[in-house]
């Protein structure tokens, strides 16, 4: 297959990404939600809770499921749930908030299943030894989607007089236009005959492998890392340099996620001349050397270390991903698997980052992500030492 044919076939998959953004909407719902709804703090952060669970619960089983049906089949069923989920606003309104924490549910739901279906497919459409490569460069297609829900907010009501009701049918639309382009565009993914057939406990087996173990902890800390560093930037920003959270603080936020994505554009053009296993290690260690900026006392530096860790932070995921399916591709479905369902890492490590914090200093409290990243260093040096 020539590399234009495979550039051609990888659009839908590009799309999806744009769609995987989607699910990050679920964390400005929460303050969107609470003043529509009326709710307590409680009911307020369910939301954030309902979309996250998804991938904890849904990972492993769907990765067992399309590795007996398929890839593409199982990222439709993934764009297809989603969708269903959007349309409940655009149909009902926001009416209820039981019937909106089902549109997170399925969000949440959706979003899982394609990133546990839309990283690993993306190895079938990508040209010899580019897997690495477009994996970054579909990272950074996601993060524009991430983007689109505060900023098409923003957008509607400073411009249209709209209020955030019309996410959901901007969204709708998008998502079934990538599924009838999914749906038409033909995807021949690799069969290999020495694989057997996926199982729950196949899955869990797989972290027997050390190198395998090494790769899913890698992510289940790099994605802990990563929303310690987001949760933590606004209160940071506060309690050092006396920035006002409710204004700049959050803009400290919006630069560490302008960083990751200029980061990951950027690393997919790196990698079309460095291998994944090397640039694995260059990026951690930018990412190191941001986390110790914070330590500066200097307000300078605290804030330049932001967009440093962002840069550094910004290609981690789809490098470990693309290394360990790289080294077992036929077992990329039960690895896709497992790998997603380590985004729970999220969920674990920033009240690890708060306990410190609390015990400490809100700035010691910034010792967990460096820890994390620290093993992420040894990772990066395994992975290089057996190429």
């Amino acid at each position: 297959m020539t590399s234009v044919s495979k550039t051609w076939k990888a659009a839908p998959i590009f799309l999806a990404f744009l769609c995987m953004g989607f699910g990050d909407a679920v964390g400005p719902f929460v303050g969107l939600a609470k003043e529509t709804f009326s709710l307590s703090n409680l009911e307020a952060q369910l939301i954030a809770f309902a979309g996250f669970i998804m991938f904890f619960f849904l990972s492993v089983p769907m990765g067992v499921f399309q590795d007996r049906r398929g890839k593409k089949y199982t990222l439709i069923i993934g764009l297809f749930i989603a969708l269903a989920g959007l349309i409940i606003p655009v149909i009902g309104g926001l009416q209820s908030y039981l019937l909106f924490l089902l549109t997170v549910f399925m969000l949440g739901a959706g979003a899982t299943i394609l990133q546990v279906a839309g990283n690993p497919i993306m190895r079938e459409v990508s040209p010899e030894g580019k897997y690495a490569r477009n994996l970054a460069l579909g990272q950074f297609v996601k993060a524009i989607g991430s983007l689109a829900g505060p900023l098409l907010v923003m957008a509607a009501a400073r411009w249209w007089g709209m209020d955030w009701s019309i996410l959901f049918p901007v969204f709708s639309a998008v998502l079934l236009v990538t599924i009838i382009i999914t749906l038409v565009t033909p995807i021949r993914e690799m069969r290999h005959a020495n694989a057997s057939t996926a199982s729950f406990s196949s899955c869990l087996r797989l972290l027997r492998d050390k190198s395998v173990a090494m790769m899913v902890l890698g992510i289940f800390l790099y994605v802990g890392a990563e929303v310690c560093m987001s949760s933590g930037i606004p209160i940071y920003l506060n309690s050092e340099f006396g920035i006002d959270i409710s204004s700049i603080g959050i803009g400290g936020v919006g630069l560490f996620f302008v960083s990751i994505m200029t980061g990951r554009f950027l690393g997919s053009l790196v990698l079309n001349w460095i291998s994944a296993r090397r640039f694995l290690l260059i990026t951690v260690l930018v990412s190191i050397f941001g986390i110790l900026g914070l330590f500066s006392g200097n307000q300078i530096v605290g804030i330049a270390s932001l967009v440093v860790i962002g840069l550094g932070f910004a290609n981690i995921f789809p490098l470990i991903f693309s290394i360990a399916i790289d080294a077992m591709p036929e077992r990329s479905n039960e690895l896709s698997g497992l790998m997603i369902m380590a985004i729970v890492g999220g969920a674990v490590m920033p009240p690890v980052m708060g306990l410190v914090a609390d015990q400490s200093s809100v700035l010691l409290g910034f010792v967990v992500p460096l820890c994390c990243t620290l093993y992420i260093l040894w990772v990066a040096l395994r992975s290089l030492k057996t190429t």
